[in-house]
């Protein structure tokens, strides 16, 4: 059993810190994107139109954040870029589906818009979670050198 270091638990806890403050961002660009959504607009499916734009908001700002501060990954070209945000968004499927699995339950069990943001947040932290092993394994992968 390899002793950790204080500059390796430091390091790791830096690293939980950043992340975790990359998803509140990110959390944060998806809540208050439904909540516009919600205080502008009305009607039956206004709950899944929020979903949609909120996902689409948190997803776009947690892969720049995480691909530039998390992973430290540059691309060279727009299709590699472009190649890399498919596969993160792919990555994103599964974990939006806890995520919207708590949302909508909280939603439909509780029936108040405090409950539907709760379930939101914390379906969202699970799901960040997930997301980051997934993405450190199949998105953002050290290249190899052939």
């Amino acid at each position: 059993m390899q002793a950790i270091t204080i500059k390796d638990a430091f390091g790791k806890t830096a690293f939980a810190l950043k992340y975790g403050i990359f998803a509140a961002a990110a959390t944060g660009a998806n809540l208050f994107s439904q909540y516009l959504l919600f205080k502008f607009f009305s009607g039956k499916y206004l709950i899944y139109a929020a979903l949609i734009v909120g996902t689409l908001a948190g997803l776009i700002v947690k892969y720049l954040l995480d691909k530039k501060y998390i992973f430290r990954y540059k691309t060279i070209q727009v299709s590699e870029d472009l190649l890399k945000f498919f596969l993160y968004s792919i990555m994103g499927i599964f974990t939006t589906v806890i995520f919207w699995g708590f949302e909508l339950g909280f939603h439909f069990i509780f029936k108040t818009e405090n409950a539907k943001f709760i379930g939101a947040a914390i379906g969202l932290t699970i799901g960040y979670f997930v997301k980051y092993r997934l993405d450190k394994r199949y998105v953002f992968y050290e290249k190899k050198n052939n």
